[in-house]
């Protein structure tokens, strides 16, 4: 978890699957030019990638379902897909929505704070996170 003071943001585990597809995607060029793709990347860089026996159970990966708590405590649930998968009324939210590409690689505990479209920030501490949804 990183130090709130520090500026830094926090650590990121990453499986080496999602990793791969993750590379794959961005390098299409039909995602390639969405904005949140250079974030995506950003993130990608400075994750931690581990196979994905050594995937702690507490990480946000793709197709996890994950209980987040914003700055004013509500609640919400949402399962990270890719962008051919996004739905938002179904909570399903795309890895290269801004809140999706800050979730990848989080843990429990783990607080991120990202700019929102409106110039505002959007703050969110991961509560919880569900076994991979195996439909997907």
């Amino acid at each position: 978890m990183s130090n709130p003071h520090s500026g830094l943001p926090p650590s990121l585990l990453v499986s080496e699957e999602d990793a791969a597809r993750l590379d794959a995607l961005l390098e299409n060029p039909a995602w390639r030019r969405e904005p949140a793709a250079q974030a995506l990347q950003e993130e990608l860089l400075r994750a931690r990638i581990l196979p994905a026996s050594g995937m702690p159970d507490d990480v946000v990966r793709m197709h996890s379902r994950v209980d987040c708590v914003d700055a004013d405590g509500t609640r919400r649930t949402v399962t990270l897909v890719y962008p051919h998968e996004a739905d938002a009324a179904a909570g399903r939210v795309s890895v290269l929505a801004p809140v999706g590409s800050a979730l990848l690689g989080l843990s429990v505990g783990q607080r991120i704070d990202w700019p929102r479209p409106d110039g505002g920030t959007l703050s969110l501490e991961v509560a919880a996170v569900h076994p991979r949804d195996a439909a997907a």
